[in-house]
């Protein structure tokens, strides 16, 4: 069974829903201290990440988001499991970071990932505050994430953002083109019509309206948008309802899915490990 390890310190949120959208899909998922992977309790409560078959780092507010959101998340990380997260990398298992998650990756090194000096940011908000709103993303990768490879170039899918400091930049542009030549990019902001468009449609003024990266051998990859609160298809903002015995409509009378788009994320990385893991 594939094994998943959601890993929270103090500040993080939403692990509880991540945790339940792998178990609901099959994985056998589980809630992980940082302190249980350094050793800092008591011997029954200890784990070793490589024991796990793929990494989470959920979203909230890490430590606060003292310093800079992801900042102390990624330190602590560094300090303490710099060498097991090299080597969980270089065995080319997955790493998914969701909202803090993908700040924590990013302050880490780890995205965009490449080894040439180029770094990112995720940066406040161009509107100065927090934003929590749905958001529409136009899957953008041709293949390389293995987190979306059951998802179709070019599909919309609906997922909700809670962030204040969710703006991706990086000061050369040209770099964006390489992302893109490289197949990194993964999601990318949309209005209705499916157009790039400013804000409301992309809520932070991200450039480029990116929304997801990974990194340039497709393993690792950062989402702002939540993925685990569009597991189910009333958790939308158009929740569906029902009207009358044994009908089951939606507020534009469409029936009623049974999941959220967010569900592919989680279905489709462990599609991918359970081809290519537990074969």
């Amino acid at each position: 069974m594939i094994r998943v390890c959601i890993l929270r310190i103090e500040g993080t949120n939403c692990e509880f829903e991540t945790c339940l959208a792998f178990a609901r899909l099959g994985a056998s998922a589980e809630i992980v201290h940082l302190n249980q992977l350094t050793g800092a309790v008591k011997e029954r409560d200890r784990r070793n990440l490589t024991d796990y078959d793929l990494l989470v780092i959920p979203g909230g507010f890490s430590a606060g988001d003292y310093v800079r959101a992801g900042a102390i998340f990624a330190a602590r990380l560094r300090g303490s499991l710099g060498d097991e997260i090299e080597e969980f990398v270089a065995e080319g298992k997955p790493i998914l970071g969701i909202c803090n998650g993908f700040q924590v990756l990013v302050e880490l090194g780890l995205l965009p990932g490449t080894d040439d000096g180029v770094r990112a940011v995720l940066t406040t908000n161009s509107t100065a505050h927090f934003e929590c709103r749905p958001t529409l993303l136009k899957h953008e990768n041709r293949g390389k994430c293995i987190f979306t490879r059951g998802i179709e170039h070019g599909s919309i899918l609906k997922m909700p953002c809670a962030h204040a400091e969710g703006k991706f930049f990086i000061a050369d542009e040209r770099y964006i083109q390489r992302m893109e030549d490289n197949d990194q990019i993964v999601f990318r902001y949309v209005d209705p019509d499916g157009n790039y468009a400013p804000y409301p449609w992309n809520p932070n003024g991200s450039i480029y309206n990116i929304a997801a990266i990974c990194n340039p051998e497709g393993n690792i990859l950062g989402l702002m948008p939540h993925p685990e609160r569009a597991f189910y298809p009333w958790l939308d903002t158009e929740w569906w309802r029902r009207e009358g015995m044994g009908k089951v409509r939606g507020r534009r009378g469409k029936k009623e899915p049974s999941y959220g788009d967010g569900k592919r994320i989680f279905e489709s990385i462990l599609n991918h490990l359970q081809a290519h893991v537990y074969m």
